[in-house]
């Protein structure tokens, strides 16, 4: 583009790529102005279960991207969901801050709620905060909890930060149980509570910012900073662009799902 001169300062065509810019101002591109970034956004999807975190698929199985509402811009998934994982699923328009929120280094924690066949004690589960080795791989610190026992399954509340592919469903099943529902509860500040399954929420833009500068400082952090507020929309996505905005409050109190 350069080399063909549609790049121009105040009118001038640069000449070589080499070129300082302490601003956009007076930058065109074929004669248009060159505007500023729009800001990231962030949207809170609460996936169902059976649809894949992919934008296709070859064998022709339905997307997030066919249940998304059609006047969302254009997202990207931050991480993924397996076909059979339901719950918080993070969507966002800028490709930075997916990665950010997916270093395992940055360290955002993702909770989780499981519903599995078998028998497993909290002595069981309190030894995972230790990290576990399953057929050469390392997952780290996971904070498990028994939570109720109906009948002959159990629900299971997990914390964790690595993320690894499948690690939820491999660790509970190197502990000899068999997961019928995963359901992801929150990923960071952002919690699913009441969102209705298939509706997406966005996250208001000053309460993105102020999560991104905690973000910035998580690699640094020795741990004693202050956590984030949790997050939610109050209301799900609405046509034009605009969704519900998102209230504080003081600690995660993910939805219970029945059954």
């Amino acid at each position: 583009m350069i080399e063909a001169r549609r790049i121009a300062i105040d009118g001038k065509a640069i000449e070589t790529p080499a070129t300082v810019l302490t601003s956009l101002h007076g930058v065109t591109v074929d004669g248009k102005p060159v505007q500023a970034p729009a800001p990231a956004r962030l949207f809170l999807f609460h996936k169902p279960a059976g649809l894949l975190t992919t934008e296709r698929d070859p064998k022709g199985r339905p997307t997030i991207y066919d249940k998304l509402p059609p006047d969302l811009p254009r997202v990207v998934p931050v991480g993924r969901l397996d076909l059979n994982t339901e719950g918080l699923l993070l969507l966002t328009t800028d490709g930075e801050l997916k990665r950010q929120l997916e270093l395992p280094s940055v360290g955002v924690e993702r909770s989780y709620r499981a519903r599995a066949f078998g028998n497993v004690t909290q002595a069981q589960l309190e030894s995972l905060i230790d990290g576990i080795e399953i057929e050469g791989v390392r997952y780290g610190s996971i904070d498990a909890n028994l939570e109720r026992r109906t009948g002959a399954n159990v629900w299971i509340e997990m914390r964790l930060k690595e993320g690894k592919n499948r690690e939820v469903r491999r660790v509970l099943e190197f502990l000899g149980l068999q997961v019928s529902r995963l359901i992801r509860t929150a990923y960071g500040p952002f919690i699913l509570d009441d969102l209705p399954v298939g509706e997406v929420g966005e996250v208001r833009q000053h309460d993105l910012v102020a999560f991104r500068k905690t973000l910035k400082a998580a690699p640094h952090s020795s741990g004693g900073g202050a956590k984030p507020p949790t997050l939610r929309p109050t209301a799900p996505a609405a046509p034009g662009g605009r969704r519900g905005r998102p209230r504080h409050r003081s600690g995660p109190a993910p939805a219970k799902p029945r059954g």
